[in-house]
């Protein structure tokens, strides 16, 4: 049996035992991984691959990024700063036909900034917007589609847990995978509220006006955008000077944020320490799925499979921006079965290198891919943040929710399709950067 047809039955028997038994993806990963690479080279070398790669994982410095940005994202969550973020916007639009909505979409495009997890942003600006939605009698299909779409932006915009886990995996300038998920995340920002805009003009009875605030409350209201904005500015700011590195700048954001709740005493021992556990769960998780992602992707490699994908493909007499969209649709229908990160760890191995060999900018392409992954996370039926709203608000019917998600599925759509016509949104704020 030859090697390629052996990573064909690798991926095979990887998503048998994926869907079929419900084995976590970075434990059938790196079983797959290990069988298969013992089968094609030795038993003796399999189990030198995997301890070595388990210990190079866990022992590594680069990977203490991952726990800082997702301990940030926690206190800041615990901290109530996404909720004096609503508050501002929500001073500043929610007079507006649909301002409570819009003021949601600009508030978790604030806390993405400082959180790189979709479902926290889901999850606290659900908390914090869904109640006052209901208050003032928003329709529950633009409030939960709200909430739920708007946290696809902690995922794009840095400091993305996603974006280093690609940087990881594809070594490639987590730095600038960071500074190339700004813009496209304001882009996806923005057709989220023309979304909303347009539905409100349809239907004003989708999200009625609200009362409006004085000038004075407005701007005694951006107080409330203080911490977040110099969080960002001092994590984002100093990796683009090239003060920090990812892991230092992760360092300097949590101590800031530290320091800042614990001055204004805005965090209680049981928010820190709910903070500390959900780091562990998360970046635990994480962790397994990198350890998963580098043991298959070691077996597929000695299988040369991807790279007979990439030159088959290359070779291809039609334009490279065809095959991408077959790409496209693969990631977005894994994403509606499989844990979004899950699935793009586990595809990383075989399309990476298949966009580098089309000619692909690689940083364009770790942002396409991540834009795509993430709808998994608002389409049925592993919709996880649709079930993250749906427990918040168990009242409103789980129908209700997947249909709203179909409007702002047409926003991220278009947001991918201008990225695609214009690589340079992606690629001017990285391009700045020696």
């Amino acid at each position: 049996m030859s090697s390629t047809l052996v990573g064909v039955i690798g991926i095979l028997v990887l998503i048998i035992v994926l869907f079929f038994l419900g084995m976590p993806v970075g434990f059938a990963m790196g079983i797959v991984g290990f069988f298969g690479f013992w089968y094609v080279i030795s038993f003796k070398a399999a189990l030198n691959m995997v301890g070595g790669d388990i210990w190079s994982t866990f022992s590594s410095y680069g990977l203490t990024v991952i726990p800082l940005f997702i301990f940030l994202g926690y206190l800041a969550f615990n901290a109530g700063i996404a909720e004096r973020l609503y508050n501002t916007a929500y001073k500043w639009v929610g007079h507006m036909r649909g301002g409570l909505a819009i003021a949601t979409i600009g508030a978790d495009e604030l806390f993405a900034a400082i959180c790189g997890s979709n479902t926290a942003t889901a999850a606290t600006m659900g908390k914090v917007a869904l109640p006052q939605m209901q208050k003032y009698g928003y329709d529950n299909m633009l409030s939960s589609g709200t909430v739920v779409t708007g946290g696809t932006l902690g995922t794009v915009m840095p400091p993305s847990v996603v974006l280093i886990v690609i940087g990881l995996q594809t070594e490639q300038s987590i730095i600038k995978l960071f500074l190339g998920g700004i813009l496209p995340a304001l882009v996806l920002g923005i057709l989220f509220i023309i979304t909303i805009i347009v539905l409100c003009r349809i239907n004003p009875d989708y999200g009625p006006q609200g009362p409006k605030a004085s000038f004075k409350e407005k701007i005694k209201s951006l107080t409330g955008v203080i911490e977040a904005v110099t969080i960002f500015v001092l994590v984002i700011g100093g990796l683009y000077a090239g003060f920090f590195t990812p892991t230092e700048a992760g360092a300097v954001g949590v101590f800031f944020a530290l320091v800042v709740i614990l001055l204004q005493r805005r965090i209680t021992w049981k928010g820190f320490v709910s903070s500390v556990v959900d780091t562990l769960k998360i970046s635990s998780m994480v962790f397994f799925l990198v350890t998963g992602a580098i043991i298959f992707g070691r077996f597929l490699a000695v299988t040369r499979l991807p790279f007979i994908i990439a030159e088959y493909a290359s070779g291809l007499p039609i334009s490279p921006y065809v095959i991408l969209v077959f790409i496209l649709i693969i990631y977005l229908i894994g994403g509606c079965f499989m844990d979004s990160l899950g699935f793009l760890v586990l595809t990383i191995p075989i399309f990476f290198p298949l966009g580098i060999a089309l000619g692909f900018d690689p940083i364009w392409y770790s942002i396409i891919l991540t834009m795509v992954t993430t709808m998994g996370a608002i389409t049925p039926p592993v919709g996880v943040n649709i079930y993250v709203i749906k427990a918040l608000a168990p009242e409103i019917p789980l129908g209700t929710i997947f249909k709203s998600v179909s409007f702002f599925l047409l926003a991220c759509i278009v947001s991918v399709a201008i990225l695609i016509i214009f690589p340079g949104i992606t690629l001017i704020i990285p391009n700045m950067v020696h």
